[in-house]
């Protein structure tokens, strides 16, 4: 990914260096374990450590892989420069380059998942509080862009904090999948290698052996990973999405934070747009992308072929870099979030009372009257109020039909505000798994 949309933390994870180190650690906790079996000397094992403390030249690497036109034995190749060659003729034995190249593609995604989480979880927190703040700032609900009943700015956030928290689930299952290892050899079958270097390797790297490999790692596991990476994008933009739409003009619910100095458009001085939010619904398709190619990935000719490996080396460090970088930008928008109340109010006034549609519907039912024949005494006193500006209530209590099933002190019970929140504190304790 390009800078703008990057975070340190999480593009080290996919630098050449960090790579060549998990190499060299994957090889190194091999020889130990080969050592321990008897297969290699002690001494050789112990020789392969004594780059622990070096760092690889990746320059060198790939001057070595443009002779060879092979990165690991390129890697090899220098690795047995930095120790020497007679200490290094042990180095990958038994082994075949998928146990080093899709062991060290998990560590990442192992990596790269944990700080996911830990993104997850500010954001979670974020939402928790912008939550708790606004339980009763009461605004409209819609359905189909058009106003429904009222809900409270508190559940939005609670709601969409639910759905992240289903998130932060999935992205901790995902981990669990990814975090396999195989050691196992050219076509998986550990002719070469003992079962057991696999077991010490995956330990050393805190991956659990993949129970049968062939000469790779099952794709079905990375498919599964980034469809849950996907479901995170699909979220982040559900949320941008809701915010987009509060900043609208008309709307203005909401909006995102505007800093002194910060210009909205190069031609007109009064725009403040709702860019971030802009941006992350942008960011959320990149995430979605690797999708499909994920899944095409999981079929592969016989026990391995590479048609993969150009998808994953793109796919990777894109995706979760991206994903890291929109967790991020959302949290700050949902904590900087500018809220506006009295315009929620306004809103939801506009059209006189019709919000209370439903509760005189129900209470004529109540009454007596068919639900056919309620529906068609509201339905005609409300579109007077669609059609001719005319308020809701007012003519509810000059119709007739209407009067004689409820009394006027019935006919204003059902605009009271206070019937649509009565069950927030419940909502609330299911989500939140509190009472505050």
């Amino acid at each position: 990914m390009i800078p703008r949309y990057s975070r340190p933390e999480m593009v080290a994870i996919w630098s050449p260096e960090t790579k060549f180190r998990i190499w060299y650690e994957i090889e190194a906790h091999a020889c130990d374990a080969q050592a321990e079996l008897g297969v290699i000397p002690r001494e050789n094992a112990k020789a392969v450590w004594n780059a622990k403390d070096a760092t690889f030249d990746v320059a060198r690497i790939d001057e070595i892989e443009a002779v060879t036109k092979h990165d690991v034995i390129a890697f090899l190749t220098h690795l047995a420069e930095i120790i020497g060659n007679d200490e290094a003729r042990f180095v990958h034995q038994g082994m075949t380059s998928s146990d080093v190249l899709d062991t060290c593609f998990n560590v990442q995604l192992v990596r790269a998942t944990d700080i996911l989480i830990s993104d997850m979880n500010g954001l979670l927190a974020a939402l928790k509080k912008r939550a708790f703040e606004h339980k009763d700032t009461v605004r409209i609900g819609r359905s189909h862009g058009i106003h429904a009943e009222p809900t409270t700015m508190g559940l939005t956030f609670a709601r969409f904090y639910a759905e992240m928290d289903r998130n932060l689930n999935r992205l901790k299952k995902a981990r669990k999948e990814i975090a396999t290892g195989a050691i196992s050899g050219a076509i998986g079958t550990f002719a070469n290698i003992d079962p057991a270097v696999e077991d010490h390797v995956c330990a050393q790297l805190g991956l659990t052996p993949e129970p049968i490999s062939t000469q790779v790692i099952p794709r079905d596991r990375h498919a599964a990973f980034f469809a849950a990476l996907a479901v995170v994008g699909a979220s982040i933009e559900n949320i941008a999405t809701e915010v987009r739409h509060m900043q609208r003009t008309e709307v203005l619910e909401a909006e995102e934070f505007f800093s002194k100095g910060q210009k909205g458009s190069s031609a007109m001085p009064h725009k403040r747009n709702p860019i971030l939010t802009e941006n992350l619904t942008g960011l959320a398709r990149l995430v979605r992308m690797a999708v499909v190619p994920a899944l095409e990935n999981v079929t592969l000719w016989h026990e391995r072929d590479i048609s993969h490996s150009s998808v994953e080396r793109n796919i990777g460090p894109d995706t979760t870099i991206t994903l890291d970088f929109a967790l991020s930008r959302l949290t700050s928008v949902v904590e900087k979030l500018v809220i506006y109340p009295d315009n929620m109010l306004t809103n939801m006034n506009k059209f006189r009372g019709l919000i209370h549609s439903q509760r005189v519907l129900l209470a004529l039912t109540q009454a007596g009257l068919s639900r056919e024949d309620s529906y068609k005494l509201v339905q005609r006193n409300a579109m007077k109020v669609w059609e001719e500006g005319k308020d809701f209530k007012t003519e509810l209590l000059a119709d007739d039909e209407v009067t004689a099933a409820l009394s006027p002190a019935e006919i204003e019970d059902k605009f009271d505000l206070g019937y649509h929140t009565k069950h927030v504190d419940t909502i609330f304790a299911r989500v939140f798994k509190e009472n505050g």
